[in-house]
Order: structure tokens, then sequence, then C-alpha cells
């Protein structure tokens, strides 16, 4: 069996060691990008001299045609084929005199980098795509949502009431800093390594910069040894799809809680949901709880790449072999994971009236009667332990809690009103709240009054989210 070293070695390698080496089960996927790194190389090597301008149209009429053969599946693998860098060499060279010229100054080190920074900025880019399109998604569910408030939680116990559309908000601006992410880790693994070699260049004239150009690079590598063995990039973009994923995750939770009967909050889509096997009656969240399950999985990607790099001397070791399984994979699964949930939130069916009716304790007004008592000039500490007693006389059945209030010599009617169904929510003062009582002192200036949770501010914040995406902010 012809292999790349057959002049080193007389001994054909052992089916052992062909099956643990070869990768071209799981690379074969970069073979756009290695025939691209493979053009922008010929046409180097014809520039500097190395090939003559038959000997480059012949290769790339070559490099042509594998791609034709790939892109439709016609393309014969041989048994010789440890990856996709060999395959499409082996198959050039027998389309082209010249092909045996094609690896002039390169080596699999610096080509395979190539090949897999040129996969991974498309994969990000892909990603975001996708990550955006659900968060058009969450900010639809929003504006539609109107002033429809549910409980806010802490603890899992009911806290403060929000507006549905600031609490599907809250996972908005979660995804925009994974799309952040993302986008940073793209534009530091925007480096083209092609020219350094196996790992200290050549000998050869070859011009790394034009190859870097061709191939929509925005720069050339400074250092051939970190050239060849730098993964950072996986590892970055591994980073931002794991943590993409518990995002994914958390939006999952939620909807495996809020579709149970307990809490009754939406109704799934029939397409975007599943039933039993046994139990006629079930609907089941399998989207939601499929895109708990794949953070994990995620994550461990992550970890074992970060097991992988740890210990590994410069420059390249077949240990690196090992990056492209867990990428490629992790790639697949947030894509998939995405676009599922994309659809299932997109079909959900909110019960905004389960809502308010879950945030209907008058308990969720006791921090804005606190408040009330602190506008008042009652130090919080002592506010809030006015509250919480009446909050304890309560529960232990001494009257209901709004009929205390009102009772009370220190809060009143007047306070009492702000425990009525709906009417706490309103009054999220704080960093852009909207309506509500005022301090007797003008407030500081507020730098950025978009945040809060009244009504006025979630509108605000809307169109801050519908600016980050790129959309109109003008009236709808």
């Amino acid at each position: 069996m012809a292999t790349l070293w057959q002049g080193r070695f007389s001994a054909d390698p052992s089916q052992s060691l062909q099956a643990l080496n070869d990768s071209l089960r799981f690379d074969q996927r970069m073979f756009p990008q290695d025939i691209a790194g493979s053009r922008a190389h010929v046409r180097m090597l014809c520039e500097v001299g190395l090939l003559t301008e038959s000997e480059r149209d012949e290769i790339l009429s070559a490099l042509d045609q594998v791609l034709a053969e790939l892109s439709d599946g016609s393309f014969e693998f041989a048994g010789s084929d440890e990856d996709i860098h060999t395959a499409v060499e082996r198959r050039v060279c027998e389309l082209a005199v010249a092909g045996a010229k094609l690896h002039t100054g390169r080596s699999r080190n610096d080509q395979v980098a190539t090949d897999l920074r040129l996969w991974t900025k498309a994969a990000v880019d892909e990603v975001v795509a996708l990550v955006q399109g659900l968060q058009r998604t969450l900010l639809e569910s929003a504006e539609s949502a109107g002033e429809a408030h549910l409980p806010g939680y802490t603890h899992l116990q009911q806290a403060q009431p929000v507006l549905l559309a600031h609490h599907l908000l809250a996972h908005g601006w979660a995804l925009a800093r994974d799309v952040d992410r993302l986008v940073a880790a793209s534009a530091r693994l925007d480096i083209s390594p092609l020219g350094a070699g196996a790992l200290a260049g050549s000998s050869l004239p070859l011009d790394p910069q034009m190859c870097a150009d061709e191939l929509g690079f925005a720069g050339v590598f400074d250092n051939s040894l970190d050239a060849v063995s730098d993964r950072d990039f996986v590892a970055e973009v591994l980073f931002a799809l794991a943590l993409l994923g518990v995002h994914l995750s958390r939006i999952g939770e939620e909807l495996v809680l809020w579709a149970s009967s307990e809490f009754g909050f939406v109704a799934l889509d029939e397409a975007f949901s599943t039933g039993s096997s046994m139990m006629p009656q079930k609907q089941n969240p399998d989207i939601a709880e499929l895109a708990r399950a794949k953070a994990g999985r995620l994550i461990g990607h992550l970890t074992g790449l970060l097991a992988t790099l740890k210990g590994l001397p410069l420059t390249y070791n077949k240990d690196l072999q090992e990056d492209k399984e867990p990428l490629f994979d992790a790639v697949d699964t947030v894509l998939l994971t995405v676009s599922a949930l994309n659809g299932m939130i997109s079909t959900l069916e909110f019960n905004t009236d389960r809502m308010a009716e879950s945030a209907a304790s008058p308990y969720a007004a006791a921090t804005d009667l606190a408040e009330w008592l602190v506008l008042r000039g009652m130090p919080f500490r002592q506010a809030h332990e006015v509250v919480g007693g009446l909050v304890r006389r309560s529960i232990e059945g001494e009257g209901g809690f709004v009929e205390l209030v009102a009772a009370s010599d220190i809060l009143g009617p007047d306070a009492a009103r702000l425990a009525e169904p709906g009417a706490s929510v309103t009054r999220r003062n704080t960093h852009g709240g909207g309506p509500g009582s005022r301090p007797r002192r003008p407030p500081p200036p507020r730098r950025n009054p978009h945040g809060g949770g009244s009504p006025a501010a979630v509108a605000l914040q809307i169109q801050r989210f519908r600016a980050l995406l790129g959309l109109s902010t003008g009236p709808r």
C-alpha cells in the first residue's frame, strides 16, 4: 500500500495502525476547504516560479474535477487514503502529470491547520446566523406578549411578577453574548498557517501572504512553530458552543416546567412535541429535554480537547487529530438543537391568563411595599422588617395580607393598592423603569435606561434588541 512516507519505510502499515491512524471517515467533510487551500497554494507556487503556468493550469483543472467528484458523490476513495488531504492529492496525481508538484513547499501540518481554520470560520458563520434567527423568534414572541406578565422566580420560588416580554428577552440577551463570543473567536482564528510547512517554514521562495489573501484570511502567521501546533481556536469555539449549549439548556428547562400541567404556562405544537407509546394522553417536550441534555455533550467535547492539549510539546503531534471530531460534532449538535428549539418556541401558545393567575399572589408585592416605605424616608432594613412581619402574621392566620397592609398605621389603603394583581409589574423604576411612585428627590441621571421590567422600560429594551439584530426600530 502506497503511503506518503513510503520512501523511508519498506513495510506496509499494519491494519490496526491504519484503523487508529486514518481520519478520512470524519475529515472528508473538509474537502471544499482542502481544495480551496490547494488552489491558493498552486497559484502561489506559479507566482514564485516553482510551477510553470501550464503546470499550474493542469493542476487547477484536476482540482476542479476532484471537487466535482467529491460534491456529486462519484469520487472513489482508495484504501491508501488515510485522510481527505491524501485522497485529494492522490486523485490529482492520477489526473495531472504535474500533480506530483502539488505538495511542493507544503506539509500536511500547515495544510490541516489551514483547512480546519477555513472550515471553522464557515461553521461559526452558520451557527451565528441560526442563533440570530432564534433571537428574532424570541423578539417576535416578546413583541406579541404585550403587557402579559407571570411570576419571576428565584430558587424556583415565586419572587416578583415580570412581563413575559422581559423574561423572553433575558434569554435573547444571553444569546447575544454567545454571538459576540463566536464572532470574537472567529476573528482570532482568522490567521493563515499556510507556508509554515511541517514546523519551520521552507527554504523555497514561498509567499504565505499571497495564499492568505487568496483564501480570505485577515493575516498570516508570525511563528511557524505556533502556526502548526495552535488549536486555541478550536478550544475557544468549543467553549463558545458549550456556553451557548448551557443557555439553550436553560431555555429548555423552563419550557419543560412551563409545559407541565402544574405550571400550564404554554401549550406545545404537535409538530414540535411527542407522545407516549403507552399513555395516550401525553404530550412531551422532547426538544426542550434534548436541548437540556445536549449541553453535557458540548461540555464534554470542550473538556476532552483541553485534556488532550494540556501536555503537548511543540510542535505537531498526532494527538492534534483529536481536534476535529469534537468540533464537528459540537457544531452539528448546536445547529440541530438551535433549529429545533427555534421551531418549538415559534409555535408555542402562551397561556397568559394562567401566568397572570400565578402572579396574582399579594405576597409578590412585598418588595414594592418595602420600597414604598423607603420612598417615605424609612431605612430599607426597617421597611423589610415591617413588611416581613405582615407576611408572617398573614401566614399565621391573623388575616389576609392585603387587609393587614390596609389596616397598618405605617402602610394603609394607598399602599395596599400596590398588592392588587398586575400593579407591581408596572413599578420597576430602576434602569429604565416605567410609571409608578417617584422619589421625593429626583434620582441621578441614568446613562442607559433600557433594562428595567416596567412596560415602558421593556418597550425601550425591545427597541434596543431590534437594533442589535439590525432590524428597524421605528413604529411597527
